[in-house]
C-alpha cells in the first residue's frame, strides 16, 4: 500500500519529507507483513483476528492516502516554478512511466516470474493514473479545484452503490473508476485491480488544494493554524459521521464482544475503494502532524526524511529486498529448492505458499532490519539526487 510524493521540490519542504517517510517505514511494516506473517485470513476481520494484528495492518492505513495526498500538495509547489504546460507535460510523462512501472517492475516484484497471468495494479499505478489526470485539471480555475475535490470525498460513496457484474458491459470500466476487484481481460490475462481511480483523485485533489497553503510567502504562523484546525475537524467528523452509522462508509460499525473489539468495529473502515470515512481518519491525524511539524523539529525523527526524499526508490527497493528476504527463508526452513518452487498466483505468492510464516514479533524484528538496512542506500541516492540535476532524476 504506496506510495510515494513523486516529484521534486526545490527547496524541498522538510516537514513535507518527515511525514513522508514516516509513513514510508509504516508502509514497509505491512509489507513485511504480507510476505512474512503467513496469515490465511484478512487481518482487520474481526471474527479471526486479535487486537495486536489488527493494529498492525491499521497502522498501516495511513500510508497511500499520505502518499496521494502530499503528491498533489506537491505538484501544487512545482507549480510555482514551471508553468503550466510545462508542468502539464511533466505529469502526463510522469503518469505513464508510473503505469509502466506498475505493470513491469512492481509486478516482478509481487510475483518472481513472468508469465504475466495476472497483473496487480496498487497505489502506483493509481497514482500515475491520477496525474494522468491532472495534466488536465491544472488549467482550471482554483474554486472549480477545490469544488471537484470536495464533492469527490463527499459523494462518491453514493456511486459506490452502483455494482457492476463481470458480464456486464461496462464492467472493467466501472472498476477502475470505482469498483476493485478481480478483472478478467482475456483467457490469459486478470488484473487484480485494489485502487480504482475516482476517490484517489479526490484525495489527490485535495492534496492540490492543500499546497496552496505551502506557496511561497504564504504565512507559517496560519498555515499551522489551518492545518491543525484541518485536521481537528476531520477527525471530528470521521467521529460524527461513523457514529451515526448512515453514511461515508459501507460496512457499519456494531457492538461486539467486549469494548477493545467494538472499538475495532469503529475504526474498521473500508480502504478498497477509500470512503469518505476512511479518508477522514486518516488523513485527519496526518493534517495535525503537518501542523505540529511547522513548530516542533522532532529531532529524533529527522533521519527519515531520507526516505520521503527518495520516495519512488525506497518503494520499489523495499518491495524487492522484502520479497527476496521471504524467499530466501523458505527455501532455507523448508529445505526447496528452486526447481520445485511453483511461482504461478494464487497457488502461492510469489514462490511462497499459503500459510508460510512467522510470528508478528518476527515479522517486526524483519521490518526494523530492513529499514535499517535501507537507509544508508537512500541516504546515498539522496545525497546524489541533491548535488546532480539530471532530468530522469525527477522520474526516480
Amino acid at each position: 500500500m504506496s506510495a510515494t510524493g513523486l516529484l521534486v521540490e526545490k527547496p524541498r519542504i522538510s516537514s513535507i519529507d518527515l511525514v513522508r517517510g514516516i509513513v514510508m517505514v509504516i508502509m514497509a511494516l505491512d509489507h513485511t507483513r504480507d510476505f512474512l506473517h503467513g496469515s490465511t485470513f484478512n487481518p482487520t476481520d474481526l471474527s479471526q483476528t486479535y487486537p495486536f494484528l489488527f493494529f498492525t495492518r491499521w497502522i498501516t492505513h495511513f500510508c497511500a492516502p499520505t502518499f496521494v495526498l502530499l503528491s498533489g500538495t506537491s505538484i501544487r509547489i512545482s507549480q510555482q516554478r514551471k508553468s503550466l504546460k510545462e508542468l502539464s507535460l511533466f505529469l502526463l510523462t510522469r503518469g505513464i512511466w508510473l503505469i509502466f512501472l506498475e505493470v513491469t517492475v512492481m509486478r516482478f516484484s509481487f510475483f518472481f516470474n513472468f508469465y504475466y497471468d495476472v497483473i496487480f495494479l496498487q497505489v502506483i499505478w493509481v497514482i500515475g493514473a491520477c496525474m494522468i489526470m491532472m495534466a488536465a485539471l491544472i488549467h482550471l480555475p482554483f474554486k472549480v479545484i477545490v469544488t471537484i475535490a470536495v464533492v469527490i470525498a463527499f459523494g462518491h460513496n453514493l456511486l459506490g452503490m452502483i455494482t457492476l457484474q463481470p458480464e456486464d458491459k461496462f464492467y472493467l470500466v466501472w472498476g477502475a473508476v470505482i469498483q476493485p476487484g478481480f478483472m478478467v481481460v482475456s483467457d490469459k490475462l486478470s488484473v487484480l485491480l485494489m485502487y480504482p481511480v475516482l476517490p484517489w483523485l479526490g484525495i489527490m485533489l485535495m492534496g492540490y488544494c492543500l499546497g496552496s497553503w505551502y506557496t511561497k510567502g504564504f504565512d507559517r504562523e496560519k498555515r499551522q493554524t489551518y492545518l491543525l484546525r484541518a485536521g481537528l475537524l476531520a477527525i471530528a467528523l470521521f467521529i460524527v459521521l461513523r457514529f451515526i452509522n448512515l453514511y461515508g462508509d459501507p460496512a457499519p460499525w456494531s457492538t461486539q464482544k467486549n469494548f477493545v473489539f467494538t472499538l475495532l468495529s469503529f475504526l474498521n473502515c473500508t480502504k478498497y475503494p477509500p470512503s469518505l470515512l476512511y479518508t477522514l481518519m486518516t488523513l485527519g491525524p496526518v493534517l495535525l502532524l503537518l501542523g505540529f511539524l511547522e513548530k516542533h523539529e522532532a529531532k529524533f525523527l529527522t533521519p527519515l526524511i531520507a526516505f520521503g526524499r527518495v520516495p519512488l526508490f525506497y518503494y520499489i527497493l523495499h518491495f524487492y529486498l522484502i520479497h527476496t528476504l521471504a524467499f530466501v527463508l523458505y527455501l532455507y526452513n523448508y529445505d526447496k529448492s528452486i526447481s520445485e518452487m511453483d511461482f504461478h498466483f494464487p497457488a502461492t505468492f510469489g514462490g511462497i505458499p499459503q500459510g508460510v510464516g512467522y510470528s508478528l514479533f518476527w515479522v517486526y524484528v524483519a521490518w526494523f532490519n530492513i529499514v535499517v538496512f535501507l537507509y544508508p542506500i537512500c541516504t546515498r541516492y539522496n545525497d546524489y539526487k541533491r548535488n546532480h540535476n539530471h532530468w530522469w532524476l525527477s522520474y526516480l
